[in-house]
């Protein structure tokens, strides 16, 4: 009698493809122009799609299912990158149970990555302006609409207005971030938010103001 066969089941070892979750188009778009960002500053326009799949986790196929061409995605991701609603986003999210100058400072760091992307963006050959870029009234942007509701709940606290201290605490960062304008490197958001809140001339002994 032959041996009982004692060979042991197969192994599949191929690779296995995993297929994105399935998510609402305005959600996909906005997953795959928020992994093509960075890529773009790091690599300007010889970014890939097969670059940005890798990225966002999903297959070069769903790019082109969202996105008719690498260069439609491109004038998207620089449009996103321009426009303030994304700021106003982050802005809105800021964890309320922080203190004050805490909550300032991650307002400023939100504003200055957003600057500094604008600004590398603009100096990086082939890539595209944005479409449709218009200065809304001040009063009508989102972002500044979003830094006047961190400011708002310290309204006692201040000796402007909420309004008014957006517009302060948005210049300054600029002021303070842009290389041209500064005399040394970037101020930090700790140092912007110092500045702004408390001057720039030191405290006089017994509180005095000379």
């Amino acid at each position: 009698m032959s041996p009982a066969s004692t060979a042991e089941p197969s192994i599949d070892t191929a690779p296995r493809r995993f297929r994105a979750a399935p998510l609402p188009p305005e959600e996909r778009r906005a997953a795959i122009i928020a992994a093509t960002l960075p890529l773009l500053l790091a690599h300007g326009s010889a970014v890939t799609t097969r670059q940005i799949a890798e990225a966002a986790g999903i297959a070069e196929g769903t790019i082109f299912r969202v996105f008719p061409d690498l260069d439609t995605l491109i004038q998207a991701t620089v449009d996103a990158a321009y426009a303030p609603t994304q700021v106003a986003t982050e802005l809105t999210a800021i964890d309320p149970t922080m203190s004050f100058e805490h909550r300032l400072e991650e307002g400023v760091r939100i504003l200055q990555k957003r600057l500094k992307s604008i600004w590398q963006l603009m100096s990086i050959t082939g890539v595209p302006r944005p479409h449709g870029l218009h200065h809304a009234h001040a009063a009508d942007r989102p972002d500044i609409a979003a830094l006047v509701e961190l400011l708002e709940p310290y309204r006692g606290q201040l000796r402007q207005t909420p309004a008014a201290a957006a517009h302060l605490l948005r210049g300054f960062t600029l002021a303070g971030t842009h290389p041209a304008l500064t005399a040394a490197a970037p101020m930090t958001p700790a140092e912007i938010v110092s500045v702004l809140l408390d001057g720039i001339r030191s405290p006089q002994p017994g509180g005095e103001q000379c």
